[in-house]
């Protein structure tokens, strides 16, 4: 845009032009014109009139091109570090797309025999179809992860295999995988462009098993379990808020504080575990501290994994991811056995590889739910919603390992059961008047003259 200013100014022309804007002041009335300065603009009528820019025209141009919305958008995507790189460029189209098509879409919906409530019931229906069935899928996780618990402490205890071990078979067996993004004909890497970024997620959600069942082998599996999934939901709140900008609703924030308290319940010592030596002991304390570390450390590895595949969503299918995390595993499990220097035992009966064949299933299982629910949901979300994995892994030895849980265990499984139920039933029952006021706000939008 260009322009000219001259002091004592009594009258002003402006030409409008699709890429200039030329203003000329003029000291004397009246105006004389002057050479290269257009000053008849086309008239009903005349020739060119109807080629000639309209003021709307040229304020839509003006607002794609300027420099001020160009830098808007380029701070905004510049803050994420996980942003997509064609994100930009799709929501130009997008914008563009449905600036052409919103009075056409319009129209349509009026002309329409459905009508605005069957149109508004149908799309409400199949939102709350996807929805229903990511929720289903995330509590079938949630019930597998408890299962992996109660089987990890079974292999440990009955058949002698050790954690780490059991993760290096887990790994080898998800290994059949590959032929999911073979079949789909998706390269095994990655998509170009991204395969860095796969590469982090995979290490990072394969260093965060080896810590978690490491630790295993210094605190007992349930606090083990418990520290990590309350640091993992903690932390991928956080996360997705730094590196994704996305943030917790307050219904949802106060959910999640609620099941994480829960969590803090189940992690009180009891009266026995006050009392041991291991307060007095140096070698139980350090050791002790040491796997609570390890617990803390696999959550924040895993909550980077979570705010990782988020990011990753549109790019990386579930097959693709799964096999990432296996061959990763693969190579990382050894690596943690070799340093740990934790045993080789293998299965010696048919009872113990059905054991390891079930816990291989339940982790496949698991990870499905939870990854797909990852397209859909916050990270935090999805973490919170797999606390109830201490709540099923409680009923579960109760049911194989008698023993009594203590009154804090009970009241804090108590609060992790009905932090995840609360937050399911916001997620899925609809609000009190909602389709009403959604039909009413549609219907202003149709009848509306601004489209």
């Amino acid at each position: 845009m260009e322009s000219t200013h001259l002091l004592n100014t009594s009258k002003k022309r402006v030409k409008i032009h699709p890429h200039t804007v030329t203003a000329k002041y003029a000291t004397q009335a009246p105006y004389s014109p002057q050479p290269g300065v257009h000053t008849h603009f086309p008239q009903p009528g005349d020739e060119g009139y109807d080629d000639a820019p309209s003021f709307e025209d040229f304020g839509s141009f003006l607002e794609e091109t300027s420099d001020k919305k160009q830098l808007t958008e380029s701070r905004k995507w510049r803050l994420t570090l996980f942003g997509s790189k064609e994100k930009d460029t799709a929501n130009k189209l997008q914008t563009l797309g449905g600036a052409e098509g919103s009075e056409g879409g319009a129209k349509a919906a009026k002309a329409s025999g459905k009508g605005v409530g069957e149109q508004l019931a149908s799309f409400g229906e199949a939102s709350v179809s996807a929805s229903r069935l990511t929720w289903v899928g995330l509590l079938g996780a949630a019930l597998a992860h408890g299962c992996l618990i109660v089987l990890t402490r079974l292999a440990s205890e009955r058949f002698s295999l050790g954690p780490l071990f059991l993760l290096l078979v887990r790994s080898i067996v998800q290994l059949v995988s590959v032929a999911v993004p073979l079949h789909r004909g998706e390269n095994l890497f990655g998509p170009r462009g991204y395969r860095l970024r796969l590469l982090c997620y995979g290490v990072a959600y394969s260093l965060s098993l080896c810590c978690a069942y490491a630790s295993l082998t210094f605190v007992s599996p349930g606090d083990g379990t418990t520290t990590w999934r309350l640091a993992t939901t903690a932390l991928s709140a956080i996360l997705a808020f730094l590196l994704l900008e996305e943030r917790l609703g307050l219904a949802d924030g106060i959910t999640i504080a609620a099941g994480l308290c829960g969590l803090g319940l189940v992690l009180l010592p009891t009266a026995d575990e006050s009392n041991s030596d291991s307060q007095t002991d140096p070698v139980k304390f350090w050791r002790g501290a040491f796997g609570w570390s390890l617990s803390a450390l696999a959550g924040l590895w895993m909550a980077l994994a979570l705010v990782g595949y988020r990011s990753l969503k549109e790019r990386v299918g579930v097959g693709t991811a799964l096999f990432t995390v296996s061959w990763t595993g693969c190579l990382l499990a050894p690596a943690s056995l070799f340093l740990l220097q934790e045993g080789w035992s293998w299965p010696m009966s048919a009872e113990a590889w059905g054991l390891v064949l079930g816990l291989a299933a339940c982790s496949v299982a698991a990870f499905l739910g939870m990854t797909h629910a990852l397209t859909r949901l916050h990270p935090s979300l999805v973490s919170a919603s797999q606390s109830l994995e201490v709540p099923v892994a409680m009923l579960l030895h109760l049911a194989v390992l008698p023993l009594a849980p203590t009154a804090p265990e009970v009241v804090g499984n108590v609060m992790v059961i009905l932090s995840v139920g609360w937050l399911v039933a916001i997620k899925l029952l609809p609000a009190r008047g909602g389709g009403r006021r959604q039909r009413e706000e549609y219907e202003e939008i149709l009848d509306s003259p601004i489209k």
